[in-house]
């Protein structure tokens, strides 16, 4: 028996709901067409960016420190380097990476907890108490632990926003387990003798895709802010990459007179982590099942 909590909504309504909450809520539908943006800059960067050499670190000393004009339209850094098109080569490290880091943090997080919520017992207290151990630091710090023990570098900053994300889907994937292991279809299938994995690949698992969807989805901003934080105290990306929170790093200094340099990558870190948790809110709406009637 192969039957689903998800779907109790049917997928034509679900679908007509989606459709009718983010066209129905600007602020929802202004976020989502942003991250498209994002998404296209960060595909097309070397099609849009204004110096494409400039953008991946490329110095031109003929204009170091210009304010914006027509040349550079947000100015450049203390390098020559344009603005605008170090932020639109920033944008795939921007979200490549955190994609990446989620990705990894669902796929060891949720087994964990789906299997730790389904078979309880010593199996749920060993896995547990590693996950409590993680949550008891705060992400973060926890990260810059990792990162400055193994080094530095985007690849290092990401392994350890991995190892500090996976504990929160392992709590959600648990609760979501032990609310389904007692439901009739569950217990169906234990009669038919499916085994244990089958059950938690194909009616545990599947089930946990809303609340882990929604929570994935915030923490996208999360670790965009968290993978900015690296490379700003110099543990995430290295120079001459382009990385928002590099730029910001960089800037600092010149933040009074040169405040260019710092301002726009802040603005559009700002702007990138304001939409992912819009639409993350918006998602959780959408997937609450007291929303449907």
């Amino acid at each position: 028996m192969n039957v689903s909590v998800i779907e109790v909504i049917p997928s034509q309504r679900r679908t007509r709901h989606v459709i009718r909450v983010i066209t129905r809520d600007p602020l929802a539908f202004a976020s989502t067409v942003v991250i498209l943006l994002v998404i296209l800059v960060a595909i097309f960067a070397p099609l849009i960016a204004p110096y494409p050499e400039q953008g991946q670190g490329r110095t031109n000393a003929a204009d170091t420190m210009q304010a914006p004009s027509a040349n550079h339209l947000l100015g450049a850094d203390r390098l020559g380097r344009d603005i605008l098109s170090r932020i639109i080569y920033g944008a795939r490290p921007a979200l490549i990476i955190p994609i990446g880091v989620v990705l990894f943090a669902v796929l060891i997080g949720a087994p964990l907890g789906a299997l730790a919520g389904y078979k309880g017992g010593w199996v749920d207290e060993v896995i547990m108490r590693i996950t409590d151990l993680f949550l008891a630091f705060p992400s973060l710090l926890l990260a810059m632990a990792i990162a400055a023990s193994i080094g530095r570098g985007l690849d290092k900053a990401a392994i350890a926003l991995v190892v500090t994300w996976w504990p929160w889907y392992t709590r959600i994937a648990r609760g979501v387990a032990i609310s389904l292991k007692s439901q009739y279809f569950v217990e169906a299938a234990q009669a038919t003798g499916v085994t244990d994995t089958t059950i938690i690949l194909r009616h545990i698992l599947p089930n946990t895709f809303s609340p882990i969807l929604v929570q994935a989805t915030v923490d996208l901003g999360t670790v965009i802010l968290a993978m900015g934080g690296l490379a700003f105290i110099g543990l995430g990306t290295q120079p001459p990459a382009p990385d928002w929170g590099l730029m910001i790093s960089e800037g600092r200094t010149f933040i009074l007179d040169q405040w260019w340099i710092a301002t726009f990558p802040g603005i559009a870190i700002f702007i990138v982590v304001l939409a992912f948790n819009i639409v993350g809110d918006t998602l959780r709406d959408i997937f609450d099942p007291r929303q449907y009637k």
